[in-house]
């Protein structure tokens, strides 16, 4: 497949997730990071690390769940991308869980089930944007 034809489903599955997580990161979820995490926070955002996550996570996703399943119900591309982002989202805070002394169960147990979530919903997005723009 042409990677220019690729492009804009992706620009717009990472646009999708990008507004989405910006809720949660800046308004639902602000509050209980900086009260459970603030002793670890950076005084400032590493903009490049967060690029860097985002830009990958998309493809990944793109790459591993929505393109392969093109012709698969929207449902089943939303399912498989919840599994998607439950196991990124685990390997993430389930290693933070195991190794780090004061990582609390509770930002865990939300960022696991946000990860589905956003990801999830932005599979089912990215399913549509490829039904749409792509032969």
């Amino acid at each position: 497949m042409n990677a220019l034809k690729l492009l804009p489903v992706y620009l717009l599955t990472l646009v999708t997730f990008l507004a989405i997580d910006a809720v949660w990161l800046g308004l639902i979820a602000k509050d209980m990071y900086r009260r459970e995490l603030g002793h670890l926070l950076a005084p400032n955002v590493r903009w490049g690390a967060a690029i860097a996550f985002y830009v990958i996570y998309i493809a990944g996703l793109l790459i591993l769940v929505v393109l392969p399943h093109q012709s698969s119900p929207v449902l089943t591309v939303a399912a498989l991308g919840a599994v998607f982002g439950l196991v990124a989202y685990a390997t993430y805070d389930l290693t933070n869980l195991a190794t780090l002394a004061r990582w609390p169960l509770s930002v865990t147990l939300a960022d696991l089930a946000w990860g589905a979530f956003v990801t999830g919903v932005t599979a089912a997005a990215g399913h549509a944007y490829a039904r749409w723009l792509l032969p």
